[in-house]
């Protein structure tokens, strides 16, 4: 057995968080915490994606951030991954954000729909060279029997992109998840954790201080 309780989750000094200054809008002080993060830990845009299958079987992963505002947050992914499709089925989603550096956590859940094909377009073209590569091999999540079909995928993948650096996949998808509900969490030493919750009432956001 590994001895987990004597692994220390969060650092000696965690930030102070007074949900009475928060700011109206979740998606504001969402940024503010972003930013506050990034000065800190890696990668703090990285977020979990979690979606449901054809069976309402939980499945989760991964992935970036690559967008908020007042509309929502944004994440990007072929149409036909499993996560496309998944999210073709049922429309909803769940992003958590965690910041252990910082004994935060973010979580939102609400509706998702697809942008436009030339926002979807454009989300791609925007991609380093390596992941547009990545996103014309396809076939994500299959059974890989054996490493050179890889191989030589990513090769005519390479070769597609450098001939036509303007074009991207039909699949590529941006997707918008609007929240209903938005919820901070600051971890404190003494367990009594602040919890702050934005809940959607109309066009208002109502924000509600939540028990540990």
């Amino acid at each position: 057995m590994i001895a987990l309780r004597g692994w220390a989750s969060f650092p000696a000094e965690l930030p102070v968080f007074a949900p009475e200054t928060a700011p109206s809008a979740p998606h504001e002080l969402f940024v503010d915490w972003l930013n506050e993060a990034g000065e800190h830990v890696l990668a703090p845009h990285a977020v979990t994606l979690s979606t449901v299958d054809t069976d309402g079987t939980p499945d989760a992963r991964v992935v970036i951030l690559k967008d908020v505002g007042a509309e929502g947050w944004a994440v990007a992914t072929s149409s036909e991954s499993p996560k496309g499709l998944q999210l073709r089925k049922h429309p909803h989603a769940a992003l958590t954000f965690f910041w252990p550096g910082r004994g935060r956590q973010v979580r939102l859940r609400g509706a998702v729909t697809p942008a436009t094909p030339e926002a979807s377009a454009e989300d791609f073209l925007a991609r380093p060279p390596a992941s547009r590569v990545e996103a014309f091999i396809g076939r994500q999540s299959e059974v890989l029997v054996d490493p050179a079909e890889l191989t030589a995928a990513a090769r005519d993948a390479e070769r597609w992109v450098a001939e036509n650096p303007g074009v991207a996949p039909e699949t590529w998808t941006r997707y918008l998840v609007a929240p209903d509900e938005v919820e901070f969490w600051q971890a404190s030493h003494d367990r009594r954790h602040v919890r702050l919750r934005y809940r959607r009432e109309g066009d208002e956001w109502v924000r509600e201080r939540l028990w540990p």
